[in-house]
């Protein structure tokens, strides 16, 4: 299979479409469609932060349904889905912006967005094994032993990774760094906590480099094994990029 995995969105669509031209992809129909018929991957994560959510849940949804596009949810598509049921969730770190350009909709627009986001999350996986179980996609990363497993407890590793239980001064919890500790056969391509460059331990790449924080979007290309990135057109926030435990 050959397939293009784009780290964490966050909303940045401009960025998003830079980098899928880059890759090869055409947007004659308003879509990024590729001539050799690649495929897109997605970690998680397209909304919240950043200036166009809406754009991108319509793109990925777009994508997946009808073009054979690979999504997983991340821990921010988790808490949109529970707003959507009208759970009580904080609107805050980061949902507030895409609650914000919702609450600018007409009521039927608001309604597809969230039959179509809702569409998405409920028919995807919470991780991707694939190519014959040689590649696998997480949102945050995925330990050996819970490859093939679909409980509480994975549950919480893909979407939040392996935190400590500790926080961070601003509220952030402390992350471990599980990829050193991974030793399975499969690659595993992940986000979630974003690193000023595409990173590789081992079997695993982390590709969220902080594209909604001024860093890069960036794309894993498989097979071939090479990172693709464009730069940000948001403003650098140093702090927000993670350091491992």
């Amino acid at each position: 299979m050959k397939i293009d995995i784009i780290g964490d969105i966050h909303g940045c669509f401009q960025e998003f479409n830079e980098l899928t031209q880059k890759l090869g992809y055409s947007w004659e129909t308003s879509l990024p469609i590729h001539p050799q018929k690649r495929k897109l991957g997605f970690i998680g994560d397209i909304t919240d932060r950043g200036p166009d959510s809406i754009k991108m849940i319509e793109q990925v949804w777009a994508l997946w349904k009808y073009h054979g596009a690979y999504y997983v949810p991340g821990n921010h598509c988790n808490k949109l889905y529970r707003y959507f049921l009208g759970r009580n969730v904080q609107i805050k770190h980061g949902l507030e912006t895409t609650v914000a350009e919702l609450e600018r909709l007409p009521d039927k627009k608001f309604n597809h967005l969230k039959e179509i986001f809702m569409d998405l999350y409920e028919h995807s996986p919470l991780y991707h094994v694939l190519d014959d179980g040689q590649l696998i996609m997480a949102h945050a990363g995925i330990r050996e032993d819970y490859i093939g497993k679909q409980n509480k407890r994975v549950q919480s590793f893909v979407l939040y990774g392996d935190v400590t239980g500790e926080t961070l001064p601003d509220g952030r919890p402390v992350r471990r760094d599980w990829a050193k500790d991974y030793k399975g056969r499969a690659l595993i391509v992940y986000g979630h906590t974003p690193v000023k460059q595409a990173r590789q331990v081992g079997k695993t790449f982390n590709i969220d480099t902080g594209a909604v924080f001024g860093g890069n979007l960036t794309a894993l290309r498989y097979p071939e094994m090479e990172i693709v990135s464009v730069p940000s057109s948001l403003p650098y926030v140093q702090e927000r990029f993670t350091i491992l435990h």
